[in-house]
């Protein structure tokens, strides 16, 4: 029998043949209208349901381009679309045919706006991609079980082998499919195989053979071998149990392990309770169909944070130059930047506000980079704020305008934001004594910024318009480009920029004195920006005091004053911004500032690297709220945990993959390539001791040791990482098996694995490679070790954007041994 990961037992076809059944849409090419910067030309758009991919002409290309479902991260609809239909300054009449796909491809976020021909078309249109979306969703976030995906892999994969659509696959489809799918069989292990489905000998497989032919090729002996180790040839209950204690280190109950035992042996508790214990087993179907569910994930399910705790005491989801879509210095500020982070759950969000000739503008100074206008960012975070998250955000701006261009600031926002913002009376406020917790603040939006008359060291009482100050701001737009760039590894047309960018900081005035808007002060209730005066016993802050110092200050603190920065963490907010020399917009790890307790990191969104793969790790946690409870050693009362270094080996076997996916060519057409994949497992530690735990190489089982380095200022900086590999696995990039053992040392303090992260990389072996450089990884996958479930568990897959791969996993076994 088999078992569907959700739902038990199957039975219920009807409902797999409603999820993967094909949306009912036209089949043939329609001209479109697109839209683009440069221009709007009729383009030749269609829907290919059975593959999800929607494909068009490419006039440039002179041939087919391809969007996949899966790599679309918003579709909009009618008044959706409202923004870009005013910004081409089209008329209303075309908004009921508009639709806007967001998506990534080749590494980038890119937007298309196409216009139907009809309202009829329009409509099969938006009901076909929403219920394709709706499907690819689905199974990128395991909401549907392995049966509707399976069968959604079958389609997809039959209708690419049935290239000319007869419905049928003779041996040379077959050959093709396999060497596709990155597997090499010889002529006469194909034939075995074909055979072996062909039962009826007809020399050609129709669907329900072409099946069979695929469990042959999804066989898994590694399965079948660990049953037979785990039941000796019978899994019943006392079995099992055995299996999860043991094994994956369950906490269940007995009771809760015996409903999950009866869900996957296909037996209702009434059903077994007719039964001796010894009547009730679960088949090799079973045992296979429950590693792969949720009931077995590689995550634990950590959606029950407090959330009643005042907010310093949690980590939360922060962007940094959220109005660029690109480098911070030539990029495109836009809403689509602050869209694309709350509907990840981004909890603050960053603004740089100037003057405009009308209304306030939000733009990356000293740059040149485009603008945007703070209304419309308003609408959008107004818009998108809480679709993820019910949970406070926070806009953090740098404030470089007039006093009445704050005053309309405060407008706008009260416009767009209503009971929603927080505000209050500068005067007669009652004094804070401690933060609100999230949940006090739930659906409230909050400013931060520089309060200038606290920055001054003038009276917390405040004047209208009366307070000045010198112009600090608190991103990293700063003069130091010229000083720093020029020690960088920057592309010489880079330092043209620069050498522009220079003269004009020059021509503008050095300390130039501005003036703070009353009506702006009374919007800074929890979240009051001030100037950093150092931290330590002589240094006092109110608890809505908070402070943003770049990495560059921050990593002073790591390695001068990090408990006092522990300490300052534990009642108060700080902000950690890149240093102003990541001009190409790389990020920082993290995991360095997180673990002095640092609340909001801020991180590049619009870079794809590892300080934002940790990112997006750390925020996989608690339900994918934007705010994460700190460890307990970073949390008040709890000091006496950071004396309590230990050291520990990750001890890892890494066994096999299924369904790696495909590489891709520029236009998202998947290439046949020959793969010989390793596993690469890196283990990236915080700096919290100045003496880390390092073994030779032969106890550590070949892993090796990287200390902190010094490197270009353009690039990611690196804390304590521990690297090692599996060897190759020959021309199979299908599910190669590696069956090998990796032992990685840490050291850790205060028991705060949560933040050290673990990276799997499956990549190429270096010899195929074409040059020196490392071509990005065939799938990722990143987490923090705390929430990595141990025993035998399949990790899902990403590519290096954090997507996930709709079928592709990582069979590994996850122990942690101390020394």
């Amino acid at each position: 029998m088999s078992v569907d990961s959700k739902s038990g037992p199957t039975g219920d076809e009807s409902a797999t043949q409603n999820l993967t059944s094909v949306p009912k849409v036209p089949q043939e090419w329609l001209k479109f209208t697109k839209l683009s910067e440069r221009k709007i030309k009729y383009t030749l758009f269609r829907i290919d349901p059975e593959e999800g991919q929607i494909l068009y002409e490419s006039q440039k290309k002179r041939g087919i381009k391809i969007i996949p479902i899966e790599s679309i991260k918003e579709l909009r609809f009618d008044g959706d679309t409202s923004y870009y239909r005013s910004l081409y300054k089209l008329p209303a009449d075309v908004q009921t045919r508009w639709i806007t796909i967001i998506y990534i491809l080749d590494g980038k976020y890119k937007i298309m706006h196409i216009i139907a021909p009809s309202d009829v078309v329009f409509q099969q249109w938006k009901e076909s991609l929403n219920k394709l979306y709706a499907v690819r969703q689905g199974l990128m976030s395991g909401a549907y079980g392995n049966i509707i995906r399976d069968v959604v892999w079958e389609k997809q994969y039959w209708k690419i082998a049935d290239h000319d659509g007869d419905q049928k696959l003779e041996f040379d489809d077959v050959q093709r499919l396999c060497r596709s799918l990155s597997l090499h069989f010889s002529e006469q292990e194909l034939t075995k195989l074909f055979k072996a489905a062909d039962v009826h000998s007809r020399g050609y497989l129709d669907f329900a053979a072409y099946q069979e032919f695929v469990k042959s090729l999804k066989k898994r002996p590694e399965i079948e071998i660990l049953y037979q180790k785990v039941s000796s040839g019978k899994l019943d209950f006392s079995a099992f149990k055995k299996f999860m204690q043991d094994s994956q280190e369950s906490k269940l109950s007995d009771e809760d392990l015996k409903a999950v035992f009866l869900k996957y042996a296909g037996r209702d508790k009434t059903e077994s309770e007719k039964l001796q214990p010894q009547e009730v087993t679960m088949s090799l179907e079973g045992f296979a169909a429950f590693l792969r569910s949720s009931d077995n994930a590689a995550m634990q399910d950590a959606a029950s944070h407090d959330m009643t705790r005042p907010i310093s005491e949690y980590f939360i989801s922060s962007s940094h130059n959220t109005y660029l879509i690109g480098n911070q210095l030539v990029g495109v500020s836009t809403i689509e930047g602050y869209i694309r982070a709350l509907l990840h759950s981004c909890r603050t969000v960053e603004l740089d506000v100037y003057d405009g000739t009308e209304e306030p503008q939000v733009y990356h100074g000293k740059t040149f980079t485009s603008k945007v206008s703070v209304r419309e960012i308003c609408h959008a975070i107004a818009k998108y704020a809480f679709h993820a998250s019910p949970y406070p955000v926070v806009i953090s701006a740098e404030m470089h305008c007039s006093v009445e261009q704050q005053d309309m600031i405060v407008e706008i926002m009260k416009a767009a934001f209503g009971d929603a913002l927080i505000s209050a009376p500068v005067e007669g406020r009652e004094k804070i004594t401690v933060l609100p917790s999230p949940e006090d603040l739930r659906g409230k939006i909050m400013l931060k910024t520089k309060n200038l008359n606290i920055s001054s060291g003038k009276s917390t009482s405040l004047k209208p318009n009366a307070a000045k100050a010198t112009d600090e701001g608190d991103s990293s737009a700063s003069s130091s480009y010229t000083s720093s760039a020029s020690r960088s590894s920057l592309m010489s047309e880079i330092k043209g920029i620069k050498a522009k960018i220079a003269q004009k900081v020059h021509r503008r005035t050095k300390n130039k004195q501005r003036q703070m808007s009353f009506s702006l002060a009374s919007l800074l209730v929890y979240t009051v920006g001030v100037k950093c005066r150092g931290i330590g016993p002589g240094e006092h802050y109110e608890p809505e005091h908070v402070f943003s110092i770049s990495e560059n200050s921050a990593n002073k603190y790591l390695k001068g004053n990090m408990k006092d920065l522990v300490k300052h963490t534990q009642t108060n907010l700080v902000r950690v911004y890149p240093k102003g020399t990541r001009v190409d917009s790389s990020n920082y790890e993290p995991h360095l500032y997180w673990a002095a307790g640092a609340q909001v990191v801020a991180i590049n969104w619009q870079t794809f690297d590892l300080g934002f793969m940790m990112n997006h790790a750390m925020f996989q946690r608690n339900g994918r709220l934007g705010y994460v409870l700190k460890p307990p050693a970073l949390r008040p009362g709890n000091e006496h945990l950071l004396q309590k270094p230990t050291k520990h080996f990750l001890d890892l076997t890494i066994i096999s993959a299924q369904q790696l996916p495909l590489p891709k060519d520029k236009s998202g057409r998947e290439i046949q390539s020959i793969v010989d994949p390793l596993v690469e497992v890196s283990l990236h530690i915080p700096l919290w001791s100045h003496s880390p735990f390092v073994v030779n190489e032969a106890e550590a089982g070949g892993a090796t040791y990287s200390p902190p380095s010094n490197i270009a200022n353009s690039r990611p900086t690196t804390a304590r990482t521990v690297v090692c590999s599996t060897g190759s696995v020959k021309n199979n990039g299908f599910n190669p098996m590696w069956q090998e053992e990796l032992s990685i040392p840490f050291d850790c303090v205060g028991g705060m694995t949560d933040l050290i992260f673990v990276k799997f990389a499956i990549k190429q072996e270096r010899k195929k490679l074409k040059d020196e450089e490392d071509e990005d990884p065939i799938a990722l996958f990143c987490c923090s070790l705390g929430s990595l479930e141990h025993g035998f568990r399949y990790l899902p897959l990403h590519d290096s954007q954090m997507s996930p791969h709709l079928f592709s996993t990582l069979f590994v076994e996850v122990k942690v041994r101390d020394v």
